[in-house]
């Protein structure tokens, strides 16, 4: 591995890449802080991406591009004379210190439990008015329910025992049911997003991330039906014409192969 003096190099010729780029390159010197924004979005997806994938050759590009873009938005900040690379370091840097007072000054903790806990009570001192303020506004909305809810329990708003949140979850499964039966699609919707959003709240509890959970799930149904297509055109036939009962063997087929 690198140095830490390489390392410094490193970051050094991208911060020079930049400067030069931002002056003489027409797309690089057109964007703004905004412009950027929808791209940044799209890259942390990528990266996101590949770390689902395990792949450690991929997630060092993705890494890249989500580097440049902090490194984007710091030199159209010093253009602005607002801040630049070095404000961010030491910002970031101040607030870890601030942050871990278990690290870098007298309190003690015993375990992860102890330390979220005072994370959220440091960011109450600094000002904040509620703990759920951090919670970006954009976020989508399975992402956010997990985060207001790790959140509050960080400030002791929680169940004790995760038999607590499941006998929650049939509570409101059984709640869905009878909206269901009554018919009105209103309450239906209601209904279906406290379902959501207590199976979010169990997986916390169960220790899964509902997130990487669902996605690791989307991407094994993507794998089983595109074997499905293969499987299908392999055969002769179109999917539209194919009955249940022959999409099933190969589906069953596409079960044993991506699990």
């Amino acid at each position: 591995m690198n140095t830490r003096k390489q390392q410094l190099e490193a970051f050094n010729h991208l911060l020079d890449i930049m400067d030069e780029l931002r002056e003489k390159c027409p797309w690089d010197k057109k964007q703004t802080l905004e412009s950027l924004r929808h791209l940044t979005i799209e890259e942390v997806y990528e990266l996101g991406d590949a770390i689902l994938d395990n792949d450690l050759e991929e997630l060092k590009k993705e890494l890249g591009d989500v580097l440049l873009h902090i490194v984007f938005y710091a030199k159209i900040g010093s253009e602005k004379k607002a801040f630049d690379i070095a404000d961010i370091a030491n910002a970031i840097s101040d607030k870890l210190i601030d942050r871990h007072p278990h690290i870098y000054g007298d309190i003690d903790v015993k375990n992860e439990e102890e330390v979220k806990q005072n994370w959220e009570k440091l960011k109450l001192k600094e000002g904040k008015k509620s703990v759920l303020e951090g919670v970006p506004r954009s976020l989508p909305a399975l992402v956010k329910a997990n985060r207001i809810q790790d959140k509050v329990a960080g400030v002791g708003f929680d169940w004790e025992e995760p038999h607590q949140v499941w006998e929650k979850v049939q509570e409101e499964l059984q709640e869905l049911n009878e909206e269901i039966k009554d018919g009105n699609q209103e309450n239906i919707e209601k209904e279906f997003g406290d379902v959501l959003f207590s199976m979010i709240n169990y997986a916390r509890f169960i220790k899964v991330n509902p997130e990487n959970a669902l996605e690791k799930t989307n991407k094994k149904f993507i794998n089983r039906f595109q074997y499905l297509e293969e499987k299908s055109k392999a055969s002769g036939k179109e999917l539209s014409d194919m009955s249940l009962a022959e999409m099933d063997v190969f589906w069953n087929e596409a079960k044993k192969i991506f699990k």
